[in-house]
């Protein structure tokens, strides 16, 4: 049976169903951005240069929407990802900043190939770091509102360029808003952006100083400390699976990433379960607690600084992805 229109109004009011509001216009929706820009105490001068003439980047929804961190199984994401030319690229530019990432890892307690690993991963080591432009793209995603927080990313935005800190025509970045190197949005650059060089600019653009230190006090924020590994890739048998699927539960928390892996454990009790090292031998005894991770095929025990790297970015894929290639370059 087919229903016109009309029949289907009818039918909605006769249920007492609330019709839907009419979702505002784009240019509507920039003015209302502009007049809470101008109570949040954001400058005149820097709300007419960033938000005169902006235009809708479709783009960027499709891509919030298919985001390969998401899409893509662990294993498969790890394995484009770690190219050869990739793992060399990173051995190769660490060993050119080792001065720089020794201090940085001094002042912060996060290990150079972290922080190496998480600039490899972000901005392929600083070749790439988006073209789009920041304020477009935030406007459109804050008016496409199926996430709330391009809204306030965006008054952030507008905060940074008020500052002083970019002009809003350099301000460029990933589809999502993420900006420089270390490709943070503009709410972690307030708070996590450093001046490592003391030159009176924290540059996450250009000055690798600024991009190393700023790295490494993102992940020391978020709960990095000195004292253990990020993980390890482990060995599961069909048996072990089993096991833990029967009586380890998984964890929760308010991003996927958490809920996918389960709840931590030792690892002696990891031990007991049927877990080992990929070459088939015995965890160490320790007392240290994991939680699994686990691909179609490979499967890996992480360790509470694993959480520091969630907070960068919450995917098990660019997780493991990151400590992966950390392990590369500290071989």
């Amino acid at each position: 049976m087919r229903f016109t229109a009309a029949a289907v109004a009818c039918s909605v009011v006769g249920l007492g169903l609330a019709a839907q509001t009419p979702k505002a216009s784009f240019e509507d929706f920039l003015a209302g951005l502009r007049t809470e820009a101008a109570a949040k105490g954001i400058s005149q001068a820097t709300i007419d240069a960033a938000l005169a003439n902006v235009e809708q980047l479709p783009v960027a929804v499709e891509r919030d929407r298919t985001q390969p961190e998401m899409v893509v199984s662990l294993d498969t994401y790890v394995s484009r990802q770690l190219t050869k030319k990739v793992l060399t690229r990173a051995r190769s530019v660490a060993d050119d900043n080792t001065a720089l990432l020794k201090r940085v890892e001094a002042r912060y307690g996060v290990p150079a190939e972290v922080i190496v690993a998480v600039w490899g991963v972000e901005s392929n080591f600083g070749a790439f770091t988006g073209t789009r432009a920041t304020v477009p793209a935030l406007a459109t995603l804050a008016y496409d509102g199926r996430r709330a927080l391009f809204r306030n990313e965006l008054f952030d935005a507008l905060r940074i360029v008020d500052a002083g800190h970019i002009t809003v025509d350099q301000l460029k970045g990933s589809w999502a808003g993420a900006m420089g190197q270390p490709q943070f949005m503009p709410s972690s650059y307030l708070k996590y952006a450093v001046d490592f060089d003391d030159d009176g600019k924290a540059d996450i653009w250009t000055n690798t100083a600024d991009v190393f230190g700023s790295i490494g006090n993102y992940l020391k924020e978020f709960g990095w400390t000195n004292d253990t590994r990020w993980g390890r890739e482990v060995k599961l048998t069909r048996a072990a699976r089993t096991k833990i699927d029967h009586s380890v539960p998984m964890r929760t928390g308010t991003c996927r990433a958490e809920r996918d892996m389960t709840a931590a454990r030792t690892l002696a009790d990891w031990a007991k379960l049927g877990v080992t090292l990929p070459n088939g031998s015995k965890l160490p005894k320790a007392d240290l607690k994991a939680s699994l991770v686990r691909g179609d095929k490979r499967a890996f025990l992480v360790y509470a600084n694993y959480d520091a790297i969630l907070g960068y970015n919450c995917s098990n894929s660019y997780a493991v992805t990151v400590g992966l290639l950390a392990d590369s370059v500290s071989r």
